[in-house]
């Protein structure tokens, strides 16, 4: 289940940055594993770019 810290998060990255969904599922299933904060883990995996991920990091400080 997805937290409901996270769920805003996703609306964000499927809407606005245009992240896929088999993307996202990737990412969370690394989460549960390796806990980490879900940007860095798309990052990491190479399932965003630099750019997107201070787009994320710039919606989180104003959501």
């Amino acid at each position: 289940m997805i937290p409901n810290s996270n769920s805003r998060l996703i609306r964000f990255l499927q809407e606005d940055l245009a992240i896929s969904a088999s993307s996202i599922a990737i990412a969370l299933r690394h989460c549960e594993q390796d806990p980490g904060p879900l940007p860095m883990v798309l990052w990491q995996y190479g399932l965003v770019t630099l750019e997107q991920l201070d787009r994320i990091f710039d919606w989180q400080e104003t959501a």
